[in-house]
């Protein structure tokens, strides 16, 4: 899972239940002409196009301080003013964002692609894709509903704080002093939003508010000098240039006093207001079980599949690769002689590990296994991979606070090298197991890591592009990442390690089965137990709840770019290249499926010609 603050979109595609084959998707047609990745075009660039779009991202971006800080998209005097700032959770700012997009969009509409060069004509596409999906999800806002168990505002508080702003220099600690302030104000104006969608029956079950009252516990009982707030700031500080003992000890002590008059109280706030709704929260969670939740999740679906898939569709779609996958665990449990009970009984055996016994510490052992694991992908990716980033990549552990309700996630490098890409995967015991060869490829080597930190290095895309400000979106990115994982068992990584690649099938089937409980959950009224019992944990089913549509952005985005790649293969025969198929994915970088599937038909017709 890829988190970012990543722009998502809605296209043209059409109905997916026909196969991986050519023609399952009807898509838009751009007219790009694209040799290899970015042709060169007839017309030289509009300048205007150019000096346009790039002053309204800059627009877009000063709206949302906590990208332009994970981005550092500018510089100076007006960064440092941005990384002090966090975004408010009001009605008011969201629509002053929508206004922005309608104006977006009218300055989008005063060009002619037909003046525009391949390049111009993607941007334009990518940008408009994202801001169509800003004023069409307007009023739906509500349906997320603010203090949830995961990607809540006050997880997401601490995430901004602790992990991703900078601290670099004595002026990165003042912004994170001055930011640390500002934190009680945002998660009132939270508390204020969240009375109002309570008000209008847009209440998440009992089950998630008592996540969202447990991840409060941990951060409030902790002593002041003990908060994550505090001892992030201490510890990252260590490591920063030009920061004395001294002034460092008066930070750690402003932070400290921040915490104990201003945030602590406010996260009790919280924890009040959520013991108040916990006693009138329904039993079951799912959109189509809230007011207006029949559009809501059609919005919902629009935006992280980029498809005009209904729900049923979907749920159709879910039980078609289900079943599919099922019958390649069918023949491969059977090849290692496990021949007796159901197929689950017989994959739970033959995949069984031991826990791994308690000293040394299990948790570092899984941590060097996957960084071991994601160096033996880099070494195998010089095979099928022309491009590979410069950027480092490390895996971390889920900070403790979200750590019990938290996926593994992948978060990109700072574009300025003070960070590098981080593989985060949580640890919560109280048993350990072995490493996840198909999770590190997803999260880490070739999957998001590639991916991101590729496309911010390329050279010759704007700044808006390579930061993707405006971008594919979940659909994009997660599709390609659970393609890596594809790609790995078609590509042999596993040979010689037959149960391997049966634990690398159920991460596939994992995801298939993700489109029937989504559906199941938000359109079919299914319970939390029903989707349990499908086959998907707990914790899973709980994040699909505050998560509407998003699970089925990886098989849908997956199957797109099998699609597209045994469209080339076919047309192309022995002209066909892998390493430059994936060349072009990526150089292409983050872009609504239509837009990639329109650079591959330019690639396509280029290689034909030799």
């Amino acid at each position: 899972m890829l988190n970012s603050y990543a722009s998502i979109w809605r296209g043209g595609v059409a109905m997916l239940l026909g196969g991986t084959g050519g023609g399952g998707f009807k898509m838009k047609a751009l007219g790009l002409a694209l040799a290899g990745v970015v042709a060169v075009a007839a017309q030289a660039p509009s300048r205007e196009f150019d000096e346009w779009s790039e002053q309204f991202a800059a627009e877009w971006v000063r709206l949302a301080p906590q990208t332009a800080t994970i981005t550092q998209y500018f510089e100076g005097i007006e960064q440092a003013a941005l990384d002090r700032e966090l975004e408010p959770q009001t009605a008011e700012y969201r629509a002053r964002r929508v206004a922005t997009a309608q104006r977006g969009l009218e300055g989008l509409a005063r060009f002619n692609d037909a003046t525009l060069t391949s390049t111009q004509r993607i941007s334009a596409a990518v940008m408009r894709s994202q801001l169509r999906t800003t004023v069409e999800n307007a009023p739906y806002a509500a349906h997320t509903f603010v203090f949830r168990q995961f990607a809540g505002l006050h997880t997401d508080m601490v995430d901004l704080l602790s992990e991703r702003h900078p601290l670099r220099n004595t002026g990165d600690f003042e912004s994170y002093l001055a930011r640390l302030e500002k934190v009680a104000s945002r998660i009132d104006e939270g508390i204020a939003e969240a009375r109002l969608a309570a008000e209008r029956g847009l209440l998440p079950p009992r089950y998630i508010l008592e996540r969202v009252k447990a991840q409060l516990d941990i951060f409030y009982k902790a002593a002041p000098e003990q908060n994550v707030l505090v001892t992030a700031l201490e510890r990252r500080g260590a490591e920063a240039k030009g920061m004395s003992a001294e002034a460092l000890a008066v930070a750690k002590k402003k932070a400290q006093a921040l915490v104990t008059e201003r945030v602590r109280p406010a996260y009790l706030r919280v924890a009040k207001f959520v013991d108040e709704l916990i006693t009138r929260a329904p039993e079951e969670g799912g959109l189509s079980r809230t007011p207006e939740g029949g559009p809501a999740y059609a919005r919902a679906l629009a935006t992280y599949t980029t498809t005009t898939l209904t729900a049923e569709e979907i749920h159709a779609l879910g039980l078609r690769e289900v079943a599919r996958i099922e019958a390649q665990q069918e023949a491969l449990t059977r090849k290692l002689g496990f021949t007796e009970g159901s197929l689950v009984a017989r994959v739970s055996a033959a995949t069984a590990t031991p826990a791994l016994p308690d000293s040394p510490d299990p948790r570092k052992v899984i941590l060097d296994d996957y960084l071991a694991i994601i160096r033996d992908a880099e070494r195998r990716s010089e095979a099928l991979f022309n491009l590979r980033p410069r950027a480092p990549i490390e895996v971390r552990r889920v900070p403790a606070m979200k750590e019990a309700a938290s996926s593994a996630y992948y978060t990109a490098p700072a574009p300025d090298g003070s960070q590098p890409g981080v593989f985060w995967t949580p640890l919560r015991g109280p048993k350990f197991f072995k490493a996840s060869r198909s999770l590190a490829y997803h999260e880490g080597v070739p999957g998001h890591h590639f991916q991101i930190a590729i496309m911010q290095e390329l050279p010759g895309l704007p700044k808006y592009r390579a930061q993707r400000i405006f971008g594919g979106g979940s659909v994009h990115a997660e599709g390609w990442a659970l393609y890596t994982e594809k790609l790995a068992i078609e590509e042999g990584w596993y040979e010689g390690d037959e149960r391997g690649q049966l634990v690398a099938l159920g991460s596939l089937l994992f995801r298939a089965r993700r489109l029937v409980v989504d559906t199941g959950l938000h359109a079919k009224k299914w319970t939390r137990q029903q989707a349990i019992d499908y086959g998907i944990s707990a914790q899973e089913v709980e994040r699909y709840v505050v998560w509407p549509g998003q699970a089925c952005s990886y098989m849908v985005g997956m199957l797109r770019i099998v699609e597209l790649r045994e469209k080339a293969k076919a047309e192309l025969g022995a002209k066909f290249s892998l390493p430059a198929f994936h060349d072009v994915v990526l150089q292409t970088g983050s872009v609504p499926l239509d837009v990639l599937a329109e650079v591959i038909e330019g690639w396509i017709v280029e290689r034909k010609k030799g």
